[in-house]
C-alpha cells in the first residue's frame, strides 16, 4: 500500500463519533506514518503508544492531555519484533520474553497465542489490553520452542502445554 495515497477527510461531519483522525497510519509491520512520512523518532512514537487505548469499537485512540484522536491501523498497533527464551535459574523460573515495536519488553502470556488469517501468529500484550502481531523474525525465534503433540502444535512453558490455535 502506498502511504502517500492515504487521505483522511478534515470535515468533522466525516469523523466517526466526532473523533478526529490523528493522521497517523500504522502498517502491518508496526511502522508508523504521518501524512506519508515515516515516523522515526522513537521518543515521539513511544509517547503515542504510551497513551493509546482501544475503544469500545476496537479503534486505536490516542488520549493525551485531554485530546483524543483515532489512529488508522492496518492490522495491530503493536507488533512483536523479538522473542527470547530465558531458561530457569536458581532464583527464577523460565521466561519467554517478547520485545514490541515500541521498544518495551514483557513476558509472553502463552495462553493468548492464536493463529489469524494467512497463518499469522498473535498474542495479547500490555497486560492483555492489546493484540499484537508476531513479525516473521519473532515467529521463527519462538518456533524453536514449539513442539507437535497429538497432531497439534503447543508451546511448553513452565510444565504446561499451551495450544497454538
Amino acid at each position: 500500500m502506498d502511504e502517500d495515497t492515504k487521505t483522511v477527510s478534515m470535515n468533522p461531519a466525516d469523523w466517526p463519533d466526532n473523533l478526529p483522525p490523528c493522521l497517523i497510519y500504522v502498517d502491518k509491520e508496526g511502522c508508523m506514518w504521518h501524512n506519508g512520512a515515516a515516523m522515526i523518532h522513537e521518543g515521539i512514537n513511544r509517547l503515542l503508544t504510551d497513551h493509546v487505548e482501544l475503544d469500545e469499537k476496537h479503534r486505536y485512540v490516542i488520549n493525551f492531555q485531554g485530546q483524543r484522536c483515532f489512529v488508522e491501523v492496518e492490522d495491530t498497533l503493536f507488533v512483536i519484533v523479538r522473542f527470547d527464551h530465558k531458561p530457569a535459574e536458581k532464583d527464577s523460573p523460565e521466561k519467554h520474553l517478547i520485545t514490541l515495536n515500541d521498544g518495551s519488553q514483557e513476558e509472553l502470556d502463552p495462553s493468548t497465542l492464536t493463529i489469524g488469517s494467512e497463518n499469522v501468529l498473535y498474542a495479547h500484550v500490555k497486560s492483555g489490553r492489546f493484540p499484537a502481531r508476531f513479525l516473521r523474525r519473532a515467529y521463527y525465534q519462538m518456533a524453536e520452542y514449539v513442539v507437535e503433540r497429538g497432531g497439534s502444535f503447543v508451546l511448553p512453558y513452565r510444565g504446561v502445554d499451551y495450544a497454538i490455535q
